[in-house]
């Protein structure tokens, strides 16, 4: 059995300090369960961006499927839902305004679907029923003269309430207020209440406490404490829900010597920290009683269970093409501690995965 030596920081802003719970950190046995999804013939699934399922265990795929046109200007946005048992069950939202270019998909506590377009940079949700109920941001005009993508300037243009540029995911407090990570270049979360009236937002470009690098997912606890993947910063940030800084979380677990990415050179200083190990891409956290928050990164392609305070209970998984292995894990479900769903990109596909802690010896 494979073991990595871990050494963590546990706090930033005040005095970084050793955990003293770091120690050797198991790699997880675990299974991936066979032909999940049962597509129609004609239906095919693209790169796998969003996964979700939702009180009756119904499995929700946001995926860059039924391209049409170029690279750029295309519509890869598709929105799938599936039985417990695999089925195919309906399309939802085919030719939505708001497709373009599919990042995730997140149900909350009464079974609305919430999508996020990072191409048109707009937020939707739907109801159980599969209808548009509420809406956030904006996508540029067709008839707006040179209409084109974002341009990524240094510094970034100032936010604008209410207006995204390239948001990466959403997630709730226990009150029922909104939050979004935005993302590729506000660099900020953006928080509105229940009723979708806009509150504040907080976060800037940077390294320090409350800034962030590419805020890439994000996840409510119990509590209604929000957990950010400051991917471009390699940590994942925990605020309470008025933004106030608590701390930081890093997955410092040792690449093994084998390890290979899923295409191109092994990541360096010069790759930027998107590559690097323990950059999360993915956050997720399990209903309770006891909570456990499960991360991932492209290289070496690992997923990361940890305790919601940044312990590293284990690790699972690699780069790679076969079963029990991943391209690019995107997004995670996590409806309970050992039953994960990871939406791959590079893979297209979507893996039922079960965990087998007691084997790992930990």
């Amino acid at each position: 059995m494979k073991r990595y030596s871990l050494i963590a920081l546990a706090c930033l802003g005040a005095a970084a300090f050793t955990p003293a719970w770091a120690a050797d950190v198991p790699e997880i046995p675990f299974d991936s369960v066979p032909n999940v999804l049962k597509l129609p013939p004609d239906m095919h699934l693209g790169e796998v961006s969003g996964i979700a399922l939702n009180s009756k265990k119904h499995i929700f795929i946001y995926n860059r499927g039924a391209t049409t046109g170029p690279a750029y200007s295309a519509t890869a946005s598709q929105l799938l839902e599936f039985g417990p048992d695999g089925k195919f069950i309906r399309e939802i939202g085919k030719g939505l305004y708001a497709w373009s270019f599919a990042h995730d998909v997140r149900v909350d506590k009464d079974d609305n679907i919430w999508v996020v377009d990072k191409g048109t940079d707009m937020i939707i949700r739907f109801n159980p029923e599969g209808r548009v109920t509420m809406v956030f941001g904006r996508k540029k005009e067709a008839s707006d003269e040179n209409s084109e993508p974002w341009k990524h300037p240094n510094p970034p243009l100032p936010a604008i309430d209410g207006q995204f540029r390239q948001p990466t995911d959403v997630a709730w407090d226990t009150q029922g207020n909104i939050f979004i990570s935005d993302g590729y270049i506000n660099s900020r979360v953006a928080k509105y209440d229940k009723n979708g009236d806009w509150v504040k937002s907080w976060g800037t470009p940077g390294t320090g406490p409350g800034q962030f690098n590419t805020p890439h997912g994000i996840a409510n606890d119990a509590a209604g404490n929000i957990y950010v993947a400051d991917r471009g910063n390699k940590r994942i940030q925990v605020f309470d829900p008025d933004g106030k800084f608590l701390r930081q979380i890093t997955m410092d677990v040792p690449v093994p010597a084998d390890a290979k990415p899923w295409m191109g050179n092994m990541p360096n200083a010069q790759t930027g920290a998107t590559q690097s190990a323990g950059a999360p891409w993915s956050i997720c956290i399990t209903p309770g009683p006891t909570q456990y928050l499960y991360t991932s990164d492209a290289f070496p392609g690992r997923i990361y269970k940890m305790t919601l305070d940044g312990k590293i209970l284990g690790v699972l998984g690699k780069a790679g093409r076969q079963m029990k292995q991943f391209g690019w894990i995107h997004e995670i479900a996590c409806p309970s501690e050992n039953e994960l769903y990871v939406a791959e990109l590079l893979n297209w596909r979507m893996q039922k995965l079960i965990l087998h802690p007691a084997k790992s010896g930990s």
